[in-house]
């Protein structure tokens, strides 16, 4: 069976070059879309096995969108296909749960030769708590009828612990999530943002989801 991939980019010719290369390739591409809502629609339905993922789209930053996939239980690798490709942005990529980062221009051969070896690592699915979903265009939390608004480091350090579910979640690795690298955080900040989003959580139904592991950092259960 053809390895499926997803592609997130908003400008139609690249995404139109994209598409017809990697299916002349041998891959299927079942999800070919230019926004971040539209891919969390589609893989509601269908979870390809790799995701190219352009950081600079319309609606959302992409790798919002990536810790949104991650919180939702989706481990399929996902390459960031962008511009920005300073250190900075590198690091913030691969913080936010991206498997590869590949700064544009690039030569298509060496996309697809990342494919393959992100193909060959695979990701399993792991479960997100039912009835939790993260927008990551709006920044906000559903629980069944109900929604509350995050701020982007709470969307962020939420959407971690989300993604590793029933793990604890190391201080640093919220740090390196939530805020940009090389960010001087102190522990009192990240406290408070951990109140905070109790607070939220508690508001929406979901008191007692997040719990601290003294010492070490925190867990979504």
């Amino acid at each position: 069976m053809a390895p499926s991939v997803a592609i997130v980019e908003d400008d139609p010719g690249l995404r139109q070059v994209l598409s017809r290369g990697l299916r002349e390739e041998g891959f299927e591409v079942p999800v070919c879309v230019s926004t971040g809502a539209d891919l969390l629609r589609r893989i509601d339905d269908s979870t390809p096995e790799v995701f190219i993922v352009d950081i600079g789209l319309p609606d959302v930053d992409g790798r919002d969108l990536c810790l949104a996939m991650r919180s939702r239980g989706v481990q399929a690798p996902v390459l960031f296909l962008t511009a920005r490709g300073g250190i900075t942005d590198r690091l913030a990529g691969f913080h936010s749960g991206a498997d590869d980062y590949l700064p544009k221009p690039f030569h298509f051969d060496e996309l697809v030769l990342r494919l393959r070896a992100l193909l060959r690592r695979g990701g399993a699915p792991r479960p997100a708590p039912v009835g939790l979903h993260l927008d990551p265009a709006a920044h906000t939390l559903r629980h069944e009828d109900r929604a509350i608004a995050l701020t982007p480091t709470e969307f962020r350090i939420l959407a971690t612990l989300l993604a590793r579910r029933g793990e604890v979640v190391r201080r640093h690795s919220l740090i390196n999530a939530a805020w940009p690298p090389g960010a001087m955080v102190h522990d009192n900040t990240l406290d408070a943002y951990i109140v905070r989003l109790r607070r939220k959580l508690t508001d929406i139904g979901q008191a007692g989801l997040l719990t601290t592991v003294r010492g070490v950092g925190y867990s979504i259960t």
